[in-house]
């Protein structure tokens, strides 16, 4: 197990930020990636940002490139993400997750609740 804790979450008017953490016990040397994901009410979990422990290959999907930015505080086996310019659309359970290098997201965070109001 790979307990990941996700806080952060809360209610913001369009257009405010927001800074969510992802704490993890495990899994944190080079090899592994964090991941962030998100799941709207009556959609599929989607894609956010991805990063590799130690700060490289950060990755963003289209809808959050240039508005969301993920990093690690490797002290402190956290990983964030900064999301600025925040819209209705965004409003999600945001979950972070773990996998392997070359392997799938299989430790997931409980999640926590982004609302972005109009």
């Amino acid at each position: 197990q790979v307990p990941l804790v996700e806080s952060g979450g809360g209610l913001v008017k369009a257009g405010g930020s927001l800074r969510l953490s992802c704490a993890a016990s495990g899994r944190t040397d080079s090899s592994f990636r964090m991941g962030w994901f998100r799941q709207a009410p009556g959609k599929e979990r989607e894609f956010v940002a991805r990063i590799w422990w130690g700060g490289s290959r950060a990755y963003y999907s289209d809808s959050v490139k240039g508005r969301f930015t993920i990093s690690i505080d490797d002290a402190k086996n956290t990983v964030y993400l900064q999301m600025n310019n925040l819209k209705p659309e965004d409003t999600a359970v945001y979950y972070c997750a773990s996998a392997p290098a070359l392997g799938e997201f299989d430790y997931w965070g409980q999640g926590t609740q982004v609302t972005v109001s109009s």
